[in-house]
């Protein structure tokens, strides 16, 4: 029987592999809630969502206290009824990011069940549209990086057939910014996408002015130069620059997509953590599609890769290496092209021993 009978969670810290800073921030760990689910007739599945420095633990709390308490006698193949029934429950703190993250820790896990059980890997579950992927590198851009290493990373990701490079703007002056930029499209040509992120540093006139600098070196798109709520902001600059303006990595419900896409925006940056789990974040790939955008998401690359290649409109997965100190593999990429997990489940091999060194109490 699918019955859910064990519906526990815990929490690991772990450490960043490198300095990571962008305009706003620097990430210094990653509190990643996991989700661990037991069915009468013997399946398991585990889900994750993540912080990135704080809030881990309310996060663990609203699960312990609130929804998995409500997982327990249910059937786990019934999971848009299981998603809406702890949405419910929670309706006081919705929509938000502590309720948003819980919830994504236990859609993974039964989106984790229901590909175990029938034998297949997510990408084909969640759509099978292909199981390759491009792949763009984010952990060679990072801000606090000089010139010349912003170079020697766009390079190597060029070198290895990677379709692009992620450079994050955001100095003080948007000539600074605009000089690195130049130089990084010097190097690499025209061949190389490079996408540009500001991390919600801008203000509306500051973003008008960071575009202006960095068209002239034809990025890809322009992240989050805006408060991510800040819709009608990020639609007047689309309507201002050349640039293709890219959010989402800081929405948490279907329907601020919907606004944002009835905006006009123009990359979508789903995050299945965020969003609220797998369930979510197809709904909003497959209202994208209906809009003739692209989905980019943000970070999570061994989930996501996934996930972008279940779907037609699945278009990047973005190079950030976190957990490869508490997994036994990593995310495979083949002649520049990420490769999907064709195992049953969502193709995370967990390392229990690791994880448990690195669990906050």
């Amino acid at each position: 029987m699918s019955i859910i009978t064990t519906a526990t969670a815990r929490l690991a810290d772990i450490a960043v592999e490198t300095d990571r800073t962008d305009a706003v921030q620097s990430f210094v760990k990653q509190e990643t809630v996991l989700v661990d689910l037991e069915t009468a007739d013997g399946l398991t599945g585990t889900g994750y969502a993540y912080t990135i420095g704080t809030g881990g633990t309310s996060v663990l709390a609203l699960l312990r206290d609130h929804l998995l308490p409500a997982l327990a006698g249910q059937d786990a193949r019934n999971i848009e009824a299981l998603w809406q029934r702890l949405f419910a429950l929670t309706r006081a703190t919705t929509t938000g990011a502590i309720t948003s993250l819980a919830l994504a820790a236990v859609d993974t896990a039964l989106w984790d069940v229901r590909c175990k059980r029938a034998g297949e890997p997510l990408w084909r579950l969640a759509g099978g549209h292909r199981r390759e992927v491009p792949v763009y590198d984010t952990e060679g851009g990072w801000l606090h990086l000089g010139t010349e290493e912003l170079v020697k990373g766009a390079l190597r990701a060029q070198e290895a057939g990677w379709a692009g490079v992620k450079i994050k703007v955001g100095k003080p002056h948007p000539a600074e910014d605009a000089e690195r930029l130049r130089a990084v499209r010097e190097a690499v040509g025209s061949s190389l996408h490079v996408m540009t992120d500001a991390n919600q540093s801008q203000t509306a006139s500051s973003a008008l002015r960071l575009a202006a600098a960095l068209e002239p070196y034809d990025p890809y798109w322009l992240e989050e130069p805006l408060p991510a709520d800040d819709l009608g902001g990020h639609a007047r600059l689309a309507r201002a620059t050349r640039i293709p303006v890219a959010v989402g990595e800081s929405m948490y419900s279907l329907m601020q997509f919907r606004s944002c896409l009835e905006a006009g925006a123009s990359v979508v940056q789903v995050d299945a953590a965020r969003i609220g789990g797998i369930t979510p974040w197809l709904k909003v790939a497959h209202l994208a599609e209906s809009h003739n955008v692209m989905v980019c998401p943000h970070f999570l690359m061994e989930l996501h890769v996934s996930l972008a290649a279940a779907v037609p409109n699945g278009s990047f997965v973005e190079y950030i290496p976190q957990l490869r100190a508490v997994t036994r593999t990593e995310l495979a990429i083949r002649d520049g092209l990420a490769v999907a997990p064709d195992v049953p489940g969502i193709g995370i091999d967990w390392d229990l021993d690791a994880l448990d060194d690195r669990r906050v109490a």
